[in-house]
Parts: structure tokens; C-alpha cells; sequence
């Protein structure tokens, strides 16, 4: 098979014309410490830790389960990954807004910096080679080093081409200028409520649980877990964390994602918990979110490869679940 497979002829990141060059492109860089990235985590564990222990408070412990899943849900999943990274559905420009500002409160980056980081993450792992880093291929230790605390620094990085809708949208830009900052108006809100407990549960805990989950999803959906699709060629496949679906609101099926990215829909199998997906298909009947892609819908891929074969009740079950709307 084509090293470059014809579907990443639109992806974000541009392929270089000599497929040796593309390949070099995303496996020989150096990873090195990121003191700002870094001393955000780290600033964030320790009030966590440290200041939610002095604090607790069961008040502000469910301030913290209430806003942790808010922002996971309506932020990460929806609004930044499903959104605006993917763009599988379609809605008003308000509510993207507001998705992706939710988004901005899990802590891990502005809107444009977060499509940059993950659009090479997936353009790499779809090629035959990558690095260590966009793999998540080292130990569990050094990788939980590399990706909080530090960056990778590619030698001759690819040309990421991000969209105008994205990348000259003045309210994107904005929140990419001023990510960190958003936080302190509910830092300063949450303190009026409730002191610095509040504070430390509802802003350093949230904060903390979501960068740190990020990660802890992202190492095992690479490296352990079932498989209903292989992406073949792929230097990465992706896995189902089956037992994670409710706590990440169902980006744990990540297998499915490696194979149909473009689908609004994660969870495609029978009981595959998707709250994502329940969240938008409540929004479509309210007629705030329409157009929503499916895995038919999307342009058919060569290098994907179904496995293990299905019973055929199971096989029937799979295609009214896959076709669903």
C-alpha cells in the first residue's frame, strides 16, 4: 500500500511531495522540557493536592464532579474534539462558541494551539513511522513526563494548514491569546461562594483532572485495549478503553475514532456508552444541532481493514447501530 494514504490528501497537515521527507518530518525531533506547560500542571497538581486536602469540603468536592464533567462534556468531547477539530455536526455559531470556551476551561490549550497539537498527533500516527512522542510508544513513566511537562521540537516539522473558520476567527483567536487567563473569573466567582476551597476544588482540581486524564486516556487507547478496525500502514492503531466510557464521556473508543474520525458518533457497537453522542442527538431533537456524520457518511478509506468476523445477529445489530441517526 501507498505510504501516504489518499485520505490524508485532506488533512490539515500537508504532506510532503518525497514520501521519505514526510515520514522524517514526524519521527526525528527532540523532547525537552516545557517550563510553561510544565509549571501550569504542576501549579495546578499542588493546589489540587495540597490545597483541596486543607480544604475539603463535600460541598466543594461536588463543585468539582459538577464542573470536571460539564467541561469534559460540553467542552472537550463536543465542543473542541467532535466540533472543532472535526467538525461532525453542524450548529449555530452561539453554541459552537460556547462548546469551545468549555473547552478551554479543561486547561490544556487554546483552540488553535489544541487542533495544531492534535491534527499532527493524528497525522503521524497515520503514517508508517512516527515518534516516540506523537506515539505514546515509551514507558508509562517517561511517557506521563514527556506529555505533561514537556514538547516535542520536530527538526523540519510538517506545514499545518488550519482553516480560516478556525484559525482567523477573532473569538478563537482571542481565547488561544488567553487561555490560562479564562480561568480566573471563575477562580474569582468560586472564591465569593465558597473560599479557597471552591477555589482549589473548582478551578486547580478540574484543572488538573483534566490534563492529567487527558494524557492517562490517550497512553492506554495507543497501547492497550480491543479493536474492531486496524488502520492499515498506520505506525499507531487505536484502542477501546471499554471500561472508561462514562469518565470521558466517550472518547475512549478510540479505536473507532482512528477509523472513522469524521463521525459524530464514538461509541458504534453494542454497549458502547457515548454520552457525547447522547448529548448531540438530544440537541438535534430540540433543533440546535443538525447534519450529524455518521461512519457511512464519510469517504471510504483502503487502508482501513475491518476484524474479527461478526455473528450474523451481531453483524446485523452493528449495521442498525452504525446506521442510526
Amino acid at each position: 500500500m501507498n505510504a501516504l494514504p489518499e485520505s490524508l490528501k485532506s488533512h490539515r497537515v500537508q504532506p510532503l511531495a518525497d514520501q521519505a521527507a514526510s515520514l522524517r518530518s514526524v519521527s526525528h525531533g527532540l523532547v525537552a522540557w516545557e517550563p510553561v506547560r510544565s509549571l501550569w500542571f504542576s501549579g495546578m497538581a499542588l493546589g489540587a493536592v495540597v490545597g483541596g486536602a486543607l480544604t475539603f469540603t463535600w460541598a466543594a468536592f461536588a463543585l468539582f464532579v459538577v464542573s470536571t464533567a460539564l467541561v469534559l462534556l460540553l467542552g472537550h468531547s463536543v465542543g473542541m474534539h467532535r466540533k472543532l477539530i472535526h467538525d461532525s455536526f453542524a450548529c449555530p455559531k452561539w453554541l459552537e462558541y460556547l462548546l469551545v470556551y468549555c473547552g478551554v476551561q479543561v486547561g490544556l490549550a487554546g483552540p488553535i494551539g489544541l487542533v495544531r497539537t492534535h491534527d499532527l498527533r493524528d497525522y503521524a500516527q497515520r503514517l508508517p513511522a512516527c515518534h516516540d512522542y506523537l506515539s505514546h510508544r515509551q514507558p508509562f513513566a517517561i511517557d506521563a513526563w514527556w506529555q505533561l511537562h514537556c514538547q516535542l521540537h520536530l527538526l523540519d516539522p510538517p506545514q499545518i494548514r488550519i482553516e480560516a473558520r478556525i484559525a482567523d476567527d477573532r473569538f478563537y483567536r482571542f481565547l488561544q491569546r488567553t487561555w490560562m487567563l479564562q480561568h480566573l473569573p471563575w477562580a474569582l466567582a468560586f472564591f465569593a461562594i465558597g473560599g479557597w476551597g471552591w477555589v482549589f476544588w473548582g478551578v486547580c482540581a478540574r484543572v488538573t483532572a483534566g490534563v492529567f486524564g487527558h494524557w492517562l486516556v490517550g497512553y492506554f487507547a495507543h497501547n492497550h485495549g480491543g479493536m474492531h478496525h486496524e488502520v492499515r500502514g498506520a505506525a499507531v492503531q487505536g484502542r477501546n478503553v471499554r471500561f472508561m466510557s462514562l469518565l470521558t464521556m466517550g472518547e475512549c473508543w478510540h479505536n473507532n475514532h482512528h477509523a472513522f474520525p469524521g463521525s459524530s458518533r464514538l461509541g458504534l457497537y453494542a454497549g458502547e456508552w457515548d454520552p457525547g453522542w447522547w448529548f448531540l442527538r438530544a440537541c438535534a431533537r430540540v433543533g440546535l444541532v443538525r447534519d450529524l456524520r455518521l461512519p457511512e457518511d464519510l469517504p471510504p478509506r483502503e487502508e482501513l481493514h475491518r476484524l474479527e468476523p461478526q455473528s450474523p445477529a451481531r453483524h446485523a445489530h452493528a449495521n442498525a447501530t452504525l446506521a442510526a441517526p
